[in-house]
């Protein structure tokens, strides 16, 4: 048996040390307690980034944009699990939202009803029939997809209440058996049987089999819902505001949590898992049945989007999107994540 020894003198302890010989193989890095760590920030970024999906670890795509700063085009970064690379997504418009079936189907959806599909390789864009912004979007298959959308805050002739779906080979407008004059923002549930849609004060809809049914009257919220994702059927959530709402697949109420600003996304992780995110570095964790506040931990940014990424790692992003417009201005971005590892936090173009 070959043995070698090194000693080094420890000033303090005056001990002699042990370690490997040359050409011994190196030990693994211990990765220590699941953190958040900012991946990519404003010296990697000068686009806010809005949303986050992907269908595992090493397959996430992250959209955002300048949000009339002109002179910068939409931001689509993918990461595969090694590197950080920004896709060609062209035109100066904003991608609000991010979703797919799988790799090879994935859609990008933003400012003037653009929806972008990316199909592993290359983009192809789609007519929704559109000019207003679509806000969220998800898709079950190829062949079975939904968007949402409408224009906040805007005169009566506005378009809202934009509910689109997707056949495999055209965007249709979906009607809603009574207009609200809302703006929907986001779009989530297991099948086309059983999806949430909420938007503009507090607004939710349900479909159920085929039948769209208002389920905020009288109001739950107490304003605007900015997101919604759910853990199964039997538990779905809806956030915005100071407002965290449940759902058990029957009826909805409002959960009492402290929370220290106002929040933007929920994603639902491993079971008896949730994560918050919202203005000021707002990150709240639901373990067992208890929140844990980590509003003080990095990210400081005001985070739009949460992503659960089934391994135990919750992924958020979010950057300057409140700002007014300025012509040539870069906007701050942020990419976070909550979890153990290394990763990459570099972007390649």
């Amino acid at each position: 048996m070959r043995t070698c020894f090194h000693s080094m003198a420890l000033a303090a302890l005056g001990a002699v040390a042990l370690a490997g010989c040359p050409g011994d193989p190196a030990r693994p890095p211990e990765q220590g307690p699941p953190a958040w760590r900012v991946l990519l920030d404003e010296g990697d970024l000068d686009r806010a980034v809005l949303s986050i999906w992907g269908t595992a670890p090493d397959d996430v795509f992250a959209v955002g944009g300048p949000l009339g700063n002109t002179g910068l085009q939409a931001l689509a970064l993918h990461y595969d699990g090694a590197r950080w690379r920004e896709l060609p997504a062209g035109e100066g418009t904003t991608f609000w939202w991010v979703a797919g079936s799988g790799p090879r189907d994935v859609w990008m959806v933003g400012e003037r009803g653009r929806a972008a599909r990316w199909d592993g390789a290359t983009f192809t864009e789609h007519a929704t029939g559109t000019e207003a912004t679509l806000w969220g979007v998800i898709a079950f298959s190829p062949d079975d997809a939904w968007a949402v959308g409408g224009m906040p805050g805007s005169g009566a002739d506005a378009e809202k209440d934009i509910v689109l779906r997707w056949d495999g080979s055209a965007w249709s407008r979906e009607p809603l058996p009574a207009a609200t004059g809302r703006a929907l923002y986001k779009v989530w549930g297991e099948s086309s049987e059983d999806l949430y849609a909420v938007g503009e004060f507090g607004v939710i809809w349900h479909r159920s089999g085929s039948t769209w049914e208002v389920q905020s009257d009288p109001p739950i919220a107490q304003g605007t819902l900015f997101t919604a994702a759910g853990c199964s059927r039997e538990e779905v959530y809806a956030v915005g505001g100071r407002d965290v709402l449940r759902s058990d697949g029957a009826s909805w109420r409002r959960l009492e949590i402290e929370l220290t600003n106002d929040v933007n996304g929920v994603a639902c992780g491993r079971p008896g898992e949730v994560a918050i995110v919202g203005y000021g570095g707002l990150k709240q964790r639901l373990v067992d049945g208890a929140w844990i506040d980590e509003f003080t931990d990095e990210p400081y940014a005001d985070l739009h989007a949460v992503w659960a990424d089934g391994e135990g790692a919750f992924w958020a992003v979010g950057g300057d999107f409140l700002s007014q417009p300025t012509p040539g201005r870069a906007r701050k971005g942020v990419v976070a994540r909550y979890g153990t590892g290394q990763i990459a936090d570099t972007v390649s173009r």
